[in-house]
């Protein structure tokens, strides 16, 4: 059997490692190529701050008052239901608890997540736009299109 030393054995794993990481940068190039050849070639490319937009739309105070109403209803449950339970029946009980707000919060916020998508998508359209990103993960470039999003959302 062929005996190596450590060194051997490092430079070819390091080889190894490099070839592998290649491959996996190539495939992924060739996965995505496409669609950043499309949007690049175009050049029209939108920003968006989502976090602006969430917070100024129309339904998010509506939102937030079911929530926090939802909220002391669960809070008043498990203090009306908890007193003769274990520690251990008071903890899943607030599991159970925590799983119900979580299924409201969803419940109310995904309605508000397709309205902000449909008012992206025809701000984008309008504009000529190929591609919107948020805005936190652009360096440099791309048309702003925080404020007429948020102004379509309000003309609902």
């Amino acid at each position: 059997m062929l005996k190596l030393e450590k060194r051997q054995v490092k430079i070819i794993s390091i080889a190894i490692a490099l070839v592998f990481i290649g491959s996996v940068v190539a495939l992924a190039l060739t996965q995505t190529g496409s669609g950043i050849a499309s949007a690049a070639g175009s050049g029209a490319v939108g920003v968006i701050d989502s976090s602006q937009v969430m917070s100024q739309h129309p339904d998010v105070q509506k939102i937030e008052q079911q929530m926090n109403a939802f909220t002391a209803e669960v809070k008043k449950d498990f203090d009306e239901k908890t007193p003769g339970m274990s520690d251990q029946e008071k903890q899943d009980y607030y599991i159970n608890c925590q799983q119900r707000l979580q299924q409201k919060q969803q419940e109310l916020i995904d309605p508000l997540i397709k309205s902000i998508d449909a008012a992206v998508k025809k701000v984008a359209d309008a504009k000529g736009l190929s591609v919107v990103v948020e805005k936190s993960v652009v360096i440099y470039g791309g048309v702003d299109i925080t404020r007429d999003v948020v102004s379509r959302l309000g003309k609902k």
